[in-house]
């Protein structure tokens, strides 16, 4: 490791005096002038990575579902997870030393994670559409060629696109070819084989409307529609020709203002989704007669795929283990429908990607969506060859749904939550089910929600357990939350702290939604009082 060649390269690169970040579950995110010496360091951390794990690193340039003017960073282990924990301690580290510290921090890592400094490394890289973003992909692939190390930049790709092109090098192609050719394949033929099966054809099922966020899912979208159109037409909107990034359009605007994006003409009972900034999230909705909006977030997806799953085993008569995996934010309704129901096993974990995925591994069928949009099926290796074995040996209606199956595992990406496989996964199912989206909303009723920040002078007085259910600290604030939850009919509440800034989160659900509003209302005044507020105290009313 040629330490002086380091030195020199980051003075290039310098870090700005007293600049802290923490790297969380999306990596690193601020102003996209502040991550100049970031990228470079990230460049530096996956070369060491790469030889601790023997395998291709990924690394990621987007800032997701942020404003245009942000930008981010986030490293891909080797089989398309996130960053391993105890490797965002060093990559905190390595990002907040000061200049004169760099040498001895990189030294220090590599010491502690007993990297091989003589084996190869090889980095894969891509980044989103936003000005800033090839820029910091420059500064990467300085520090990943400081240290040596081969490179491979794939230039603008969706995040779940480097997620698979990671697990693909990692599995030698076993798992696909790792090439953005090589995905646009995989997924279309097996969506094509999957609509296939459709026992009648609808034509009124096979148009969507996509609003593309003004990112990077538009150029991936265009790219590829033509290995599916057979099955699916789509229509682009907010496709980065005019408008900002995420402004006023995304999942994630549709999902917090529960409203269609600018941009989007909207007739009634009409399929329309939303991907966010760098496309791992997709929420649908609809409008009825009278205009009025319907969401279908990542519970209802979750609640479709895994209902159509279980289908399937039932038909094929296997009895592999399906379980989803949910945060606290799933909707009250989502989990007792799944429970109740459709007699599915459900799981709550912390908020946080790594979380649910993490959970998942442990079914022979993890299905993991966040209400907010993200999140796929992952099929323990067992499963899979079960389902290939069945697809070859059993016949007629019994072949058929183990067939769907086959289809069903390669049309998942199962290394990320990722919008345009989502997206062809509902359309699929949608069709061979013959539902509509006002039928598939109707499956149940979500309770009326509301989610609201404070802003607190620091956001670490408040501690949570029971993946993030309850409150521990301050003392008394969740003596004062069950309290005010006991008013309200079906109701819930709880508050997190934000991963990355001094607020605190509070959601609340109820009955009704004058009930929700008032729940999350008091609830925030709580916190405000208990949990050191700052600024304006929380006022009633939405």
């Amino acid at each position: 490791m040629n330490l002086d060649a380091v030195t020199e390269h980051s003075a290039l690169h310098a870090k700005p005096r007293g600049l802290i970040l923490q790297y969380g579950t999306a990596g690193f995110r601020t102003k996209a002038e502040h991550l100049d010496h970031v990228m470079f360091r990230m460049g530096l951390l996956a070369v060491l990575r790469s030889k601790h794990t023997k395998s291709t690193i990924g690394v990621m340039v987007t800032a997701s579902h942020n404003p245009e003017e942000d930008n981010g960073v986030k490293l891909v282990d080797p089989l398309g997870e996130m960053l391993a924990p105890s490797w965002e301690e060093h990559a905190t580290c390595l990002a907040n030393a000061e200049q004169q510290d760099l040498q001895r921090v990189l030294v220090a890592i590599a010491e502690e994670a007993a990297v091989d400094l003589q084996r190869e490394a090889f980095v894969v890289m891509g980044r989103d559409t936003r000005p800033s973003s090839e820029k910091l992909s420059q500064s990467v692939i300085d520090g990943v060629t400081v240290l040596g190390a081969q490179f491979h930049d794939y230039g603008l790709l969706t995040t779940p696109q480097l997620h698979y092109m990671v697990y693909c090098r990692n599995t030698s192609g076993q798992y696909g070819k790792a090439t953005v050719d090589g995905y646009y394949q995989k997924l279309s033929r097996a969506f094509v084989e999957l609509t296939k099966q459709a026992s009648y054809s609808v034509n009124e099922y096979r148009s969507l409307k996509v609003d593309c966020a003004n990112g990077i899912g538009a150029l991936k979208l265009r790219e590829m529609e033509h290995y599916f159109s057979q099955g699916l037409s789509v229509q682009l909107f907010n496709d980065g020709t005019r408008g900002k990034l995420n402004h006023l359009c995304g999942a994630d605007f549709v999902k917090s203002h529960q409203k269609p994006p600018q941009g989007m003409d909207m007739k009634p009972y009409e399929r329309c989704c939303s991907f966010d900034g760098d496309a791992d999230r997709i929420v649908y909705y609809y409008h009825d007669v009278g205009g009025r909006f319907h969401l279908v977030d990542g519970d209802k997806m979750a609640t479709l795929i895994s209902g159509f799953l279980k289908e399937l085993l039932l038909e094929i008569g296997e009895s592999l283990n399906i379980g989803v995996v949910q945060t606290a934010y799933a909707n009250g309704s989502s989990t007792r429908y799944l429970e109740d129901v459709m007699k599915v096993p459900v799981y709550c974990t912390k908020t946080g990607v790594k979380h649910l995925h993490h959970k998942a591994q442990e079914f022979d069928i993890g299905v993991y969506f966040e209400a907010n949009g993200h999140g796929t099926v992952l099929f323990s290796k067992a499963a899979e060859m079960k389902i290939k074995q069945l697809a070859k040996e059993l016949e007629d209606k019994k072949q058929k749904a183990a067939k769907m199956l086959e289809n069903i595992i390669d049309l998942f990406n199962q290394a990320a939550g990722d919008a345009i496989s989502d997206m062809l996964v509902v359309e699929a199912i949608l069709t061979l089910k013959g539902l509509s989206v006002e039928q598939w909303d109707a499956l149940y009723t979500d309770l009326p929600n509301r989610q609201l920040k404070v802003k607190v002078a620091d956001r670490q007085v408040i501690s949570t357990t029971d993946a993030e259910r309850r409150a521990v600290t301050p003392p008394g604030l969740q003596e004062a939350i069950n309290e005010l939850v006991k008013k309200y009919k079906l109701s819930r509440a709880f508050v997190r702290p934000s991963g990355t800034e001094d607020i605190v989160r509070v959601y609340a659900e109820a009955d009704s939604q004058d009930s929700a509003d008032a729940l999350a209302y008091e609830v925030s005044l709580a916190v405000f009082r208990l949990a050191g507020g700052v600024g304006e105290t929380p006022q009633p009313g939405f």
